[in-house]
């Protein structure tokens, strides 16, 4: 798989040795790569902007990987992190997929499930983006709405029917049909269907 323009592997790795390993290995394979080597210094570089996936140690000096996971996880940072570690157990598998980790690599680290988790976390970053970017699309439609024809797309979305909606807004079912015309023509759908798929995307984010 080729990497998508403009996404990095960010290594966050207390060893040199490893860091520059995986540096290499990754490099081989085309998928650009950043080095920190340690939590802290990974987050005080953090963009908001960027986009691929995190390769994080779990033991590590001072915040160890899987608080730094909580953290990007807390922060609503859109990153999928892959875990990686030389002592592994149960638990910490566990709280790894918990906080929503695309993977949880023991080292040695077998390449070929290195290289297949990596590429699942960039579909899933590209996936969540795609997501981002609909609901920005519908809320630039949305803002184009008069306040009556938003009234009249929630009632929609729930599903009152015309004369329900004419009743609990107090105009006739007559301008209910007018102000839907108007509503659905200006937010580019069709049907009803359309309409409440469309309020699905704009309305809820999927984690990532």
């Amino acid at each position: 798989m080729t990497p998508p323009s403009g996404y990095t592997v960010f290594i966050v790795e207390d060893d040199p040795s490893v860091r520059d390993a995986l540096a290499l290995l990754l490099g081989l394979h085309g998928y650009p790569v950043a080095m920190f080597g340690d939590a802290e210094s990974f987050l005080k570089a953090q963009r908001p902007d960027w986009c691929g996936c995190a390769l994080i140690d779990i033991r590590m000096p001072g915040m160890d990987g899987l608080a730094l996971q909580r953290r990007l996880l807390e922060s609503g940072c859109g990153i999928p992190v892959v875990v990686m570690t030389a002592h592994g157990d149960v638990e910490s598998a566990r709280e790894a997929f918990r906080s929503q980790a695309v993977d949880f690599l023991e080292k040695p680290l077998d390449h070929e499930k290195l290289i297949a988790a990596i590429n699942d976390a960039f579909l899933r970053q590209t996936a969540a983006q795609a997501v981002d970017d609909r609901q920005t699309d519908f809320l630039r439609l949305l803002s184009t709405l008069t306040p009556r024809e938003r009234e009249v797309m929630e009632l929609v979305v729930i599903g009152r029917h015309n004369r329900e909606i004419a009743e609990l807004l107090g105009i006739s079912a007559r301008t209910v049909e007018v102000h839907k015309a108007r509503m659905m023509d200006k937010l580019g759908v069709e049907c009803v269907a359309d309409l409440v798929r469309l309020s699905l995307v704009g309305y809820n984010k999927p984690q990532v």
